[in-house]
């Protein structure tokens, strides 16, 4: 199954309106944020990777005191983040590629990078682990599924692509990067939709 970094941006540019329209449930994974943000130590920088146009979790994040800074492979996504944050630094790049600028408190990938392709999965999580500061913690979701898979699904409206290192495979991971795994769960069961909260020792 092939996937390329223009045809997920060209899908999420798609939504780009809808998301940050009222429409899009604005409260959509908030609380599994402050639970996340419970763990943090220190609240000095935050990163939301596959920020979206929404600007939900940003907003979160200001309020609980963190320098934000944005990333995103869509660039319709970008322009509507930008307006509505303008202190903010969004960055439109590939995860993938994108050279990390420095070391993070807390970063969020809420509903992001399971469009990234199966074999890009794991040197992803390793990179964003790794970028965490000491003490940090990373949310992110995940497909909940005992092994690696990958899938297309239109149910939001454009054809999407998804993968998951599954559960095991990515608590390994997790533990081998010098991170504790401090919550995963089901949220949204009976869908396989899991949110992880992992920390560095």
């Amino acid at each position: 199954m092939k996937v390329t970094p223009e045809a997920i941006a060209a899908g999420y540019d798609g939504l780009a309106d809808h998301w940050a329209s009222d429409a899009f449930p604005q409260d959509n994974g908030i609380a599994q944020h402050q639970r996340a943000i419970a763990f943090v130590e220190q609240r000095r920088h935050a990163l939301d990777v596959g920020c979206g146009s929404s600007g939900r979790v940003v907003e979160q994040l200001l309020g609980y005191g963190f320098t934000v800074e944005g990333v995103d492979l869509s660039t319709r996504m970008i322009e509507p983040a930008r307006r509505r944050h303008p202190g903010v630094v969004f960055h439109h790049a590939d995860i993938r590629t994108w050279p990390m600028p420095h070391q993070y408190d807390l970063i969020s990938a809420w509903d992001s990078v399971w469009h990234l392709p199966l074999a890009d999965q794991e040197a992803v999580l390793r990179k964003l682990l790794g970028a965490l500061a000491p003490g940090g913690v990373y949310i992110f979701t995940m497909g909940g599924l005992d092994s690696a898979s990958e899938k297309v699904d239109a149910h939001m409206g454009p054809t999407l692509y998804y993968s998951t290192l599954g559960i095991p495979e990515t608590v390994r991971i997790i533990g081998e990067a010098g991170c504790i795994c401090r919550h995963l769960e089901y949220d949204q069961h009976p869908e396989p939709h899991v949110f992880v909260i992992a920390q560095r020792a």
